[in-house]
């Protein structure tokens, strides 16, 4: 299945979640189990052999491929979540999206000094996001390796924000 294919499962919704906002809906990729497969293994392929300690899924459909990915390279799971959901003391941080502004945290004892950590998005738009959680997971001492993303929205420049890191997405929208 060719990246062409991929994009054909994947629905545009027009102002979602707010007028003018176009929201990729994955659900349609998902439910197809030979594209789902296609999309973990090609996520998974640029970090085999680089000895990776930790994965970290962003709220909430980083979830959904992150925890196989992490499982496939053996690595942890940590989730980066949206205020009030982690029940332990937390770090947080502020970001910009493409519709508003948001928080995430992470829980403050969640990595060790050093650990190797790639992060897992479905979608890359603005990288404030991103960039907002790489900043947490080097500020609890982890190093991140990189970051995979299913889509990314080139037209909105979040790669900028990633700058100098390695970034992997899967299907481009320019």
């Amino acid at each position: 299945m060719d990246a062409a294919a991929l994009k054909d499962l994947i629905r545009d919704v027009p102002d979602f979640p707010q007028r003018g906002v176009v929201f990729k809906d994955l659900t349609p990729l998902l439910a197809d189990p030979g594209a789902f497969a296609i999309v973990l293994d090609a996520l998974v392929e640029p970090f085999v052999g680089h000895h990776v300690d930790k994965v970290v899924a962003i709220e909430a459909r980083g979830f959904i491929f992150a925890a196989p990915v992490a499982h496939r390279l053996s690595a942890g799971l940590i989730p980066v979540r949206k205020p009030g959901k982690l029940p332990w003391r937390i770090e947080a941080a502020e970001y910009a999206l493409e519709y508003g502004r948001g928080t995430l945290e992470i829980h403050a004892d969640s990595l060790a000094k050093g650990e190797r950590v790639l992060i897992i998005d479905d979608v890359l738009a603005t990288g404030g996001t991103a960039a907002a959680t790489a900043g947490l997971v080097e500020r609890l001492g982890g190093e991140v390796i990189g970051l995979g993303f299913v889509i990314e929205l080139g037209f909105l420049g979040g790669r900028r924000k990633l700058e100098g890191r390695e970034v992997h997405s899967l299907l481009a929208y320019e």
